[in-house]
């Protein structure tokens, strides 16, 4: 029997994690619900892991998935995401899952100019809308960030301006944080 084909690996190891609504508790911690599914560093791993879990479009509203380099959680807590921000997209709801692959596909094919700047992306499956938002590392690196958004609308074709919220305002001022950039 022949060997396997080789794999291609990725710059980076990545995290797909889940946040279960049905899991939330009004009183229970935020992000006590989230729970990470599955670590890949090939294409090939990437392709068996998406091709077998639900895209957005049939994802339960108040659900929340996420794809982070590996050893970064999705929180602001984490040392490496607290003094970063995040791009967010606005889509009209069943219609994210190309954005949200696109997005997938330009972070762990390494697309952006500033990719060292990129922690993951995270869908939110709500009730009107989902949002896509890209988290980056240093939300100070006006440049890098700009670039990113840049880049992003690009990859996605979206024509809309997005904005870019720091996270250390987002904690502070909940949904009264404005954005610092917009491209």
């Amino acid at each position: 029997m022949a060997p396997p084909p080789p794999k291609h690996p990725l710059e980076h190891a990545w995290t797909f994690w889940f946040d279960n609504p049905s899991a939330k508790q009004k009183q229970a911690a935020w992000g006590s619900s989230m729970r990470p599914i599955y670590t890949f560093s090939t294409v090939e791993d990437f392709w068996s892991v998406y091709n077998n879990i639900h895209h957005p479009s049939k994802l339960v509203v108040g659900a929340d998935f996420h794809c982070f380099k590996n050893k970064i959680e999705p929180k602001w807590e984490d040392p490496v995401c607290a003094n970063g921000g995040k791009w967010t997209v606005t889509i009209p709801r069943g219609k994210c899952d190309t954005p949200w692959l696109y997005t997938l596909l330009a972070m762990i094919g390494e697309q952006f100019d500033n990719g060292d700047e990129i922690c993951g992306a995270v869908v939110n499956v709500r009730a009107r809308q989902e949002k896509i938002a890209l988290w980056t590392k240093n939300a100070a690196n006006e440049a890098a960030q700009l670039s990113i958004g840049k880049q992003w609308k690009e990859f996605l074709d979206y024509n809309d301006s997005i904005g870019f919220i720091f996270h250390e305002e987002a904690k502070r001022l909940d949904r009264g944080a404005k954005n610092r950039y917009t491209v």
